[in-house]
């Protein structure tokens, strides 16, 4: 638990030389030089526990007793144990299985289907949560801590079964005694002080601790032994000390350093270690998830369990310095107000509260009504966990316009206050109330660069270059424009390396993958300098596709030292398959292909579904003529994902390597129908067309990909070449014509022409 300070003084020995004459001699004497003792290293705070913080904080200290912090998790007992287990039975709507809760003595037991399939009696030794519901945790070998797919509805007093549903069986890793449930990876982080994963992926176990079992004080002051140390001295006695001694500044802290301290756990994130309570750079602990497709919908309304930060940060609340304790006390969780007078704390009533703003009556057929209430049309939520209602945080207007280009939510039609009303009449109504006007929004945008549109390039690069935009969308938008590596592209992703929010610059180098290396050299190594450090170990996977002596002498110490913390990060998250992804691609890169097959497969083993690590097994396969593995393994995905379009192209590609030629137009006929604004897989769809002499499809591919790359002289030459071919001179005419009239002074379009005329 003890740890040097990270900023120990350095003290340099000073040599003090003084002539000093002694009145009482007439003797000079020439003190000799009295060597400084240096002072001891500063020794870093250690936690202490809530317990030491009521002695001074006691009304602060009964605020936080049995809020979700303080009941965020706790040892199995009468006292925490809220769900029924007198020999209670409950069958899973969706499995049939039949669970039996039960107790053995001062013990909690569950009979349900276990690791192998079979019925078995498991000891409950935790709680987890406290409401709407409860979780029970297992204990399991190798120190792992599994929950429970069964919870108890607190509000309901009624067992019920949890999400996902769609469990393929015990073998799942979705499956309750899979890595999918396992606490230690999945939910410790945040529901304890000070915890310890311990993961050792050479050996697949745990030794995971906490030193307080729940969410305490020191989970955001954090460790507070300075300060006990502090306040236990005589009055008089203390020293002026900034914060009072405490570990982590909380007083007085901006909107953003606010939410940092609760971003570690209310957001949907990948961690890069342990959280140690402590002061810095969000992105030195974790990075954030973006706006991506499957966890947030195209203009950022939640979707999946993103938990608040990635929802707030979108808000005009965020922007203008509001923050969480601004709603919300910081110690009992609870808003300091209800309805919307927790609103009208900032925004005038009687603007705002009122019918000519919300259009909504308080009273409605007799009966109270919610539809004036501002969370319900600017915070409207879903449910998740099967019974926890959750409100968006981006504090959004509502637009049900966008529902209508993009398909996406609004307050309108949800929550059911308007579900049995068409859409047309939510649109109409909203009309009606607030005008035709309205604002541009990013969802646009970003749904058209999801769906690959080309028209969507400039936009996306608008989007990303837009200061008035929140980092999180803008970062979002960089990451969208590496399915469009033009000029253009670059050159805003080169421009948001050096911008000021670390996340920009984060993934602007995860998004550099297609640049050459020349530029990947010049623009990426000085980021291995960055200050934050998922910036800076991002940087060392992104030049580890270089060969090291292509960088500056100067430059590899640095290269290696954040490679290692790069390993450090993913082997700390290793029991998941991203991260065995990574330390896959990272040994791929290095040119380990033994290494990058064995964490490959490790990815695999972990989630079999799991299948970026299939793909790009499929690829270093190919690469080792081992192509009827890579072949096995790209089917199995597009069999498991059949939307997944860029597996069926590299499989048709594959396909044709291998000269099966049938079987590979059907692939890229799939993929091209899954991409039509890819541009190559067209080119190559035509190519295997021309292979099985089916010249009128093949035009149709390449006019196709010609229409959307129309400069594309590999493009215009394969096009040329079937008319030619086939004796369709007036066609490659036509073409070269065309191209001309587009493009005046093509060369591809004039050779083909002054070949016409031989």
């Amino acid at each position: 638990m003890n740890q040097a300070s990270d900023n120990i003084k350095r003290w340099e020995r000073v040599a003090l030389v003084a002539a000093c004459v002694i009145l009482l001699s007439p003797l000079l004497y020439l003190l000799k030089s009295t060597p400084v003792t240096p002072p001891a290293a500063e020794v870093a705070a250690e936690f202490v526990g809530s317990e030491k913080c009521k002695k001074c904080h006691e009304t602060t200290y009964n605020k936080w007793l049995g809020s979700h912090h303080d009941l965020a998790m706790d040892v199995a007992n009468d006292t925490t144990v809220l769900g029924d287990f007198n020999d209670a039975s409950y069958t899973d709507p969706y499995n049939k299985v039949t669970s039996r809760f039960f107790r053995q003595g001062e013990k909690f037991y569950v009979n349900t289907e276990g690791p192998d399939g079979q019925p078995g009696d498991f000891q409950i030794t935790y709680t987890f949560g406290v409401t709407p519901l409860q979780q029970y945790l297992v204990p399991f070998p190798d120190g792992r801590l599994q929950c429970l797919n069964i919870a108890w509805d607190v509000v309901k007093k009624q067992w019920y079964r949890l999400p996902p549903y769609e469990v393929q069986g015990p073998e799942d890793w979705l499956h309750w005694t899979q890595g999918g449930q396992t606490w230690n990876t999945m939910c410790a982080e945040c529901h304890s002080t000070r915890l310890s994963k311990g993961y050792d992926p050479d050996k697949d176990s745990y030794q995971t601790t906490w030193f307080e079992i729940d969410v305490g004080c020191e989970a955001c002051h954090g460790p507070g032994s300075k300060h006990v140390a502090w306040a236990d001295m005589p009055p008089l006695a203390r020293t002026k000390s900034e914060d009072y001694a405490l570990a982590v500044r909380t007083g007085s802290l901006d909107a953003a350093s606010q939410i940092r301290l609760c971003a570690p756990c209310h957001s949907r994130r990948f961690q890069l270690g342990d959280n140690l309570h402590a002061e810095g750079e969000m992105l030195d602990l974790m990075v954030p998830q973006l706006l991506s497709e499957g966890l947030y919908y195209p203009d950022g309304q939640i979707l999946e369990e993103v938990y608040v930060y990635g929802s707030f940060v979108q808000s005009k609340m965020y922007q203008h310095g509001v923050r969480c304790s601004d709603c919300h006390d910081v110690h009992s969780l609870k808003r300091h107000k209800e309805k919307n007078a927790l609103c009208t704390q900032c925004h005038r009533a009687e603007t705002y509260d009122s019918k000519s703003h919300h259009f909504h009556k308080e009273v409605y057929n007799g009966k109270p009504s919610e539809g004036h209430l501002c969370v319900k049309c600017h915070m409207p939520g879903r449910i998740y966990m099967g019974a926890d209602y959750r409100p968006d945080h981006s504090l959004r207007i509502p637009r049900p316009d966008l529902s209508a280009s993009l398909g996406t939510p609004n307050a309108c039609s949800a929550q059911g206050c308007h579900a049995d009303k068409p859409l047309s009449w939510n649109v109409e109504y909203y009309t009606r109330w607030y005008g035709e006007a309205r604002k541009p929004h990013y969802g646009t945008v970003i749904a058209a660069g999801r769906a690959g549109k080309a028209e969507a390039e400039p936009e996306l690069i608008r989007l990303a270059e837009d200061p008035l935009q929140p980092a999180i969308v803008r970062a979002t938008a960089l990451e969208l424009l590496r399915s469009y590596p033009s000029p253009a592209s670059r050159a805003a992703l080169s421009k948001a390396l050096d911008a000021e929010d670390a996340l920009m610059r984060y993934t602007a180098i995860r998004s550099l993958a297609f640049f050459d290396e020349e530029t990947r050299l010049k623009r990426v190594s000085p980021k291995l300098y960055d200050p934050v450090k998922a910036v800076r170990i991002e940087a060392a996977m992104m030049l580890s596709t270089l060969a090291e002596e292509r960088l500056r002498p100067d430059d590899r110490q640095a290269f290696e030292k954040n490679l290692q913390e790069y390993r450090e990060a993913m082997l700390y998250n290793a029991d998941l398959a991203p991260q065995r992804y990574n330390l896959g691609n990272l040994a791929a890169n290095l040119g380990d292909d033994d290494q990058a097959v064995e964490a490959y497969r490790k990815a695999i083993a972990i989630d079999e579904q799991f299948y970026p690590a299939k793909v790009n097994l499929a690829m270093l396969y190919n690469r080792q003529g081992k192509n009827a593995e890579a072949e096995k393994l790209l089917r199995e995905v597009v069999e498991q994902h059949p939307q997944s379009y860029e597996t069926a192209y590299s499989l048709g590609l594959l396909l044709a390597e291998m000269q099966r030629y049938p079987d590979a137009e059907k692939y890229l006929h799939q993929a091209a129908a899954g991409m039509p604004d890819y541009s190559r897989v067209h080119y190559n769809h035509g190519q295997v067309l021309l292979v099985l002499n089916q010249p009128a499809q093949a035009e149709t591919a390449l006019r196709k990909a010609l229409s959307i790359e129309p400069q594309n002289r590999e493009f215009f030459i394969a096009l040329a070449q079937l008319y030619l071919k086939t004796g369709q001179a007036d066609k490659a005419k036509a073409l070269a014509t065309e191209t001309l009239q587009q493009f005046p002074g093509d060369s591809a379009a004039q050779d083909l022409l002054k070949y016409l005329r031989r």
